[in-house]
């Protein structure tokens, strides 16, 4: 069913900008030329149509580091990236270990292992705090949280999970089931049973009423529920959830404490925010604690192969009687050789430390640039993940935010909408500060031209 009213784009929106709104159809009309739309056109006599993807936005033809570029030769900086250019897009290093791995073996069948794929798992484990010593591969982030979610089972003989309600796990049944968007859970039929569902620690948007400042009365909850249930195999969370939604100092710790004296496990989902991007290399080191089991994946491949990993603890290595994954491509060399090059980029040119140093920087410039806009309800970051919020006016904030995006993607900028409001900007974590001052330059302008519009008014 396509959605008719405001009302119904506002249900769908919330892990990102639709295909479905006027506004998208307006910018299309204005930008894009014949032979652009005719391409558009043919993929959307090919594929599944949904709110998201297809019919698309336009038509790339290049990436390279910042930038995206479309086939009509426009570039934009690309501070979206669906979160795999942790090292930008292209890295020579990259394609460098790909093309060799071709070369030599692009495939490794099953009951075989291979050089690139061990050790890109002992560099993996190398990063990874305390005992997370054990790694598991999958082709994708929604198929490595199945995998987190079948060891829980396994390993505590329970399957009840407690998550939260506005996050995102991927789009398979079993991550919707833990997931808490309705865009991907409604109209699913019966999901997974056990998946109880708890608020986030969001304090603008609080059922317990915290108003500006969390007070862990969420992280409570989540010990009630784990009190009440009594049988719950594990509590799965994104760390920080992307838009971003970054949890104060002890949430992380009173929910620790929490799992260790209900005996549930910890999963913490860093699929779009992990390889440094919040300024620690895995976001849960801003908490101070060590999860069971750890899920990474988006820009693991060098924003070139799909690639995902479950990591977790060595006691947890216990069910060599039975497959968790086995994946076709589990131990995909190429992709291997992809991750590899990738990680060792991030360790040799500290990535990790310059996203804290150059996100701090950034989020002071940001609140400096947009503090004084009416339309401007925050700015909040961690690291390289940073969101402005859109306050709008008469209620109308998720329509200003969708104009926001698309007055900046006209002056060549590209990044997401997240839960309607929220603009959210994802850079390389070696974008340069020029980049940066670019990128800004054109929000400021973009929000000023909205802010003068008089419909908003």
């Amino acid at each position: 069913m396509i959605p008719k009213t405001d009302l119904d784009l506002q249900s769908i929106r919330t892990e990102g900008d639709v295909n479905l709104s006027p506004h998208r159809e307006s910018w299309q009309a204005g930008h894009l030329s014949a032979e652009t739309k005719r391409l558009l056109a043919e993929d959307a006599e090919c594929f599944l149509h949904q709110a998201m993807s297809t019919p698309c936005l336009n038509a790339l033809r290049g990436a390279n580091g910042a930038w995206i570029e479309d086939v009509e030769g426009r570039r934009y900086l690309d501070f979206h990236g669906n979160n795999v250019h942790q090292i930008g897009f292209g890295h020579p290093r990259v394609i460098e270990a790909i093309k060799s791995q071709f070369d030599q073996l692009p495939f490794s069948t099953r009951r075989y292992t291979n050089e690139p794929s061990v050790r890109f798992a002992q560099k993996l484990i190398s990063f990874a705090p305390g005992d997370l010593s054990r790694v598991l591969l999958a082709p994708g982030g929604a198929l490595a949280i199945g995998i987190a979610l079948k060891l829980a089972r396994a390993a505590t003989g329970r399957f009840k999970t407690i998550s939260l309600w506005d996050s995102f796990h991927g789009a398979s049944l079993d991550a919707i089931s833990v997931g808490g968007e309705s865009a991907f859970r409604k109209n699913a039929g019966p999901l997974l049973p056990g998946c109880e569902h708890a608020p986030p620690p969001d304090p603008s948007h609080c059922p317990f009423r915290c108003t500006t400042t969390c007070n862990l009365a969420c992280a409570d909850y989540i010990e009630y529920m784990l009190e009440r249930e009594g049988d719950v195999a594990a509590v799965v969370a994104e760390t920080v959830r992307n838009v971003p939604v970054i949890p104060p100092p002890d949430y992380w710790k009173r929910i620790r404490a929490a799992c260790d004296k209900h005996n549930a496990l910890l999963i913490l989902d860093e699929i779009p925010i992990g390889l440094g991007r919040t300024g620690q290399f895995f976001a849960f080191q801003h908490y101070d604690i060590i999860p069971d089991i750890v899920v990474l994946g988006k820009g693991l491949g060098g924003g070139a192969f799909p690639l995902a990993a479950v990591i977790a603890r060595e006691h947890l290595n216990v069910v060599g009687d039975r497959s968790l994954g086995h994946f076709t491509h589990e131990k995909n060399p190429v992709a291997c050789a992809a991750g590899l090059a990738t990680l060792e980029v991030i360790e040799e040119q500290n990535l990790v430390e310059r996203a804290a140093t150059l996100g701090a920087k950034t989020v002071e410039d940001l609140r400096r640039r947009l503090s004084s806009m009416p339309l401007v309800r925050e700015v909040r970051g961690l690291g390289l993940l940073i969101g402005v919020e859109i306050a709008g006016v008469n209620g109308n904030a998720a329509d200003v935010a969708e104009r926001i995006m698309y007055a900046a993607l006209t002056r060549g900028l590209n990044f997401k909408v997240s839960k309607s409001t929220v603009l959210t900007f994802a850079p390389p974590l070696n974008v340069t500060e020029a980049e940066l001052d670019q990128a800004w330059t054109i929000i400021e302008a973009a929000i000023r031209e909205i802010s003068g519009d008089q419909h908003i008014k």
